[in-house]
């Protein structure tokens, strides 16, 4: 499963609605830790936006190296995700969403994230590309 920035805010300290790793932690999901993959792109956003807020860079470090020894981090630079997030610039308008989602496609993975405009085109994504999308409130056991 590839996970969205989003939910990698958190280990920066940065406070989200919806905490995937937290609910992965108390079993409230039915994923484990080593199933998730983060696009390499996602370690930028997550830097960008700690900076934005003025997260001290040693807090983001940490939140970046827990990132490399958790998750399999897969560069955004692979030809097969360059390709297809070119291919998506026509359903999914911001680029680091099309990486994400490229990312998924490639490594024939799901996807959760919180972006509306990926929710917004996800029937779209199933029907070309067999990406199955969710939410995390999607993923919590009733």
């Amino acid at each position: 499963m590839i996970v969205d920035t989003t939910y990698l805010l958190p280990l920066a300290g940065i406070r989200v609605k919806k905490d995937l790793l937290k609910a992965i932690a108390e079993k409230k999901v039915d994923l484990e830790f080593g199933e998730l993959k983060v696009s390499l792109i996602s370690i930028f956003e997550l830097q960008a936006k700690a900076s934005k807020i003025g997260i001290p860079p040693e807090r983001v470090s940490e939140a970046i190296d827990v990132v490399f020894n958790s998750f399999e981090v897969v560069p955004f630079y692979r030809s097969d995700v360059v390709k297809k997030a070119h291919e998506l610039r026509e359903l999914v308008p911001d680029y680091i969403d099309c990486v994400v989602v490229a990312t998924a496609i490639c490594l024939n993975e799901g996807l959760v994230t919180e972006d509306e405009l990926v929710h917004r085109v996800k029937k779209e994504l199933k029907r070309r590309y067999g990406l199955a999308v969710a939410r995390h409130d999607e993923l919590i056991r009733a």
